[in-house]
């Protein structure tokens, strides 16, 4: 490290991990605004895809719940109309 440099810094500390081969590398990329475009587009096709996938998901799910609640709100009217007829009966027959 040079004297001028350790100059710039306000201390030996901050010198030494200014130095690039202690400080984290950044990547960074340029590229084109076609292709920036271009990459925009593809992240928004997909997002859109997976909205629509979950949509989908979600309408088979909510589809699948209310068949089975009709099935259950089915099998509780024949349960009352078998329990109703009986308790008419009951209710006819005089109390000894």
């Amino acid at each position: 490290m040079s004297f001028e440099r350790l100059l710039m810094y306000s201390s030996f500390f901050d010198a030494v991990f200014s130095d690039s081969f202690l400080s984290p590398m950044r990547t960074v990329y340029v590229v084109s605004d076609s292709q920036l475009e271009e990459l925009k587009l593809k992240q928004h096709q997909k997002e859109l895809d997976n909205i629509e996938t979950s949509r989908k998901r979600l309408e088979e799910n909510y589809q699948a719940r209310v068949k089975v609640l009709e099935e259950r709100e089915h099998e509780l009217q024949e349960e009352l109309k078998a329990i109703a007829p009986a308790n008419k009966e009951k209710e006819k027959q005089p109390i000894i």
